[in-house]
């Protein structure tokens, strides 16, 4: 492909009509595929074969947060097999903080770190279009009302790249339902208007509605928004499938590549299967741990909440092992507010966004309120390292002295699943809580 100038509308016919039509350049996966660094390899080669002469390409990883995802290994590749025609990469941030460099250097190794580009949600983003409210109500059921606008990061549209290839893994989601594909783009690389109107009429929707599924109405609303305002910007889309065993040992399942929503939906259909977890009873117990290199706040750790809500008995409790916690929010502003309100049911939330000018203006941050809340339905034990147990106790949990419970919990010998307490009494352990979902019958 040859890009003619420095705007996007100025791609070739040929780009046009080749990022036009809708194409799965690649797909494998089963539930017991373990593919490998090669066969990921092969199918970038593959991909990249059938693609043709790339000239400015621009990557779109996820960040830190998605570690265990392999986009940091796809991206070492695509730069490897592209060389210098990979000129941008820019971690899809959405509300998280901007990688530092030694972040930078472990999940993207050898990649030089002037290639990598900062996403500012709050400035940097253009408005490609907007769903109408009819829309929104039709798919939502009538839950909500409002219109959506499909904001990116300016250089997707202004940045002249005949490539934009998103990277990244599909996973139970609590905003989307089934993580990733076009969420990489328009949450990722999204405005303030975007990721708050999203996350806000997913909460009100319902995460139990929501979690594990993968046409749900947020994605309705993306699908259409990819379909009506980006066919001028050359996306493509890489989406591994991971699993990981009881021992914490990780597979990758599958590995989709395509431009269309169909290469989304196979993926997901093998995320559900290998990454939603049914126990035959409700744990009374469980017990997550968020791993130290990952987890630094509650509005990324708060993946424990979400990823087992649905398994959780009525009365039971969540113990969290968080022994890198160190702040709830990763933007200061939604910090604040999350001190501010705490996290309470989502029928207090809706009423607080009523009645309060702040968080009405932040519905990214109520929406993350309402989903880690415990609905007055179970007990979180919140055991941060570096927040204190006032700290933990304003925001509705119940304060948990880390050191005591990393002694008592003794991640490095549990494998995922039951165990006996030393009291006697039974628990859940779940190494990982953001690689999968945990159901049971409530």
């Amino acid at each position: 492909m040859h890009v003619a100038g420095n705007n996007q509308s100025d791609l070739s016919l040929d780009s046009l009509l080749i990022f036009a039509f809708m194409t799965i350049y690649y797909a494998n996966g089963s539930e017991t595929t373990s593919l490998t660094s090669e066969d990921f390899r092969e199918a970038l080669r593959h991909t990249f074969d059938q693609i043709g002469t790339l000239e400015k390409v621009l990557l779109l990883p996820p960040d830190h947060t998605r570690l265990f995802s392999r986009a940091g290994e796809l991206t070492v590749l695509c730069r490897e097999l592209l060389g210098d025609s990979v000129t941008d990469i820019m971690p899809a941030l959405g509300t998280h903080s901007e990688m530092k460099p030694a972040q930078l250097s472990h999940m993207f190794p050898g990649v030089p770190h002037d290639l990598f580009r900062p996403h500012r949600w709050r400035d940097d983003v253009v408005t490609l279009g907007e769903v109408p409210a009819s829309y929104v109500s039709q798919v939502t059921g009538g839950v909500y009302d409002k219109p959506w606008k499909a904001q990116v990061n300016r250089m997707l549209r202004d940045g002249g790249h005949d490539l934009i290839f998103s990277l990244g893994q599909v996973v139970p989601h609590e905003v989307m339902g089934m993580a990733n594909y076009n969420k990489n783009v328009f949450v990722g690389t999204g405005g303030v208007e975007g990721i708050n109107e999203s996350h806000y009429l997913s909460a009100v929707y319902g995460i139990e509605r929501t979690l594990g599924i993968a046409n749900t109405p947020l994605r309705q609303i993306l699908n259409h928004a990819q379909d009506q305002f980006c066919q001028a910007l050359p996306l493509l889309y890489a989406l591994t499938v991971i699993e990981q065993m009881p021992d914490g040992a990780l597979h990758t399942r599958g590995l989709y590549i395509g431009n269309d929503h169909d290469t989304f939906f196979q993926a997901a259909e093998l995320a559900r299967e290998v990454n939603i977890t049914h126990l035959d009873r409700a744990p009374q117990h469980v017990v997550a741990f968020l791993d130290p290199a990952e987890f630094k706040s509650t509005w990324l750790g708060n993946k424990a909440i979400y990823r087992t809500r649905l398994a959780i008995a009525t009365g039971g409790r969540l113990t969290v092992l968080g022994p890198a916690v160190e702040e709830f929010g990763e933007d200061q502003q939604i910090d604040r507010l999350i001190r501010k309100y705490g996290y309470r049911t989502k029928a207090e939330i809706i009423q607080l966004v009523a009645e309060n000018e702040d968080l009405a203006a932040n519905p990214s941050a109520a929406a993350h309120l309402v989903h880690g809340s415990h609905e007055n339905r179970f007990e979180v034990v919140y055991g941060a390292g570096k927040l204190s147990a006032a700290e933990i106790a304003s925001v509705n949990y119940t304060p948990g002295d880390i050191n005591a419970l990393m002694q008592r919990y003794d991640v490095s010998s549990l494998c995922d699943g039951w165990h006996e307490d030393e009291d006697g009494t039974e628990f859940y352990f779940i190494r990982n809580p953001a690689l999968g979902l945990w159901q049971a019958p409530l």
